[in-house]
């Protein structure tokens, strides 16, 4: 069996801008990709905190320190610069890769410069049954 995970997020990024005559994808600076987890090419998900807008398509980087956050193609449609999004990688794994597991949280400003990089173990939270 194979459960989706979240593997890495970069958490209430800003959206700089939004291109719609493109070919898709969403365009994230490079440092945010490397601290998230996130590939060239890589499928994410964005979610606008404004309106809970759910996009998936594929990142590609941006250089390094621009803080660029690009929803690029069809998705220019419902973002737009100044939103607040949250970006998560996501995985299918197998219960065995799963164990192995510690998903990146990237924090930024509203400047899209991190923060704070909290890494996760998975465990049950106290007092939970498994």
């Amino acid at each position: 069996m194979q459960r989706l995970m979240c593997k890495g997020k970069i958490h209430r990024a800003t959206v700089t801008e939004a291109e719609l005559d493109y070919v898709g994808s969403i365009t994230i600076d490079q440092k945010l990709m490397k601290e998230a987890d996130i590939k060239p090419y890589e499928m994410v998900q964005v979610t606008s905190l404004k309106n809970a807008t759910r996009w998936k398509t594929y990142a590609i980087p941006a250089p390094e320190g621009s803080g660029r956050i690009c929803l690029n193609g069809p998705p220019a449609h419902l973002f737009s610069p100044g939103d607040i999004v949250i970006i998560l990688s996501l995985a299918q794994m197998t219960d065995e890769e799963i164990e192995t597991l510690r998903p990146r949280v990237v924090f930024v400003d509203g400047e899209n410069e991190i923060t704070s990089v909290e890494e996760h173990d998975l465990h049950w939270p106290e007092g939970v049954k498994q």
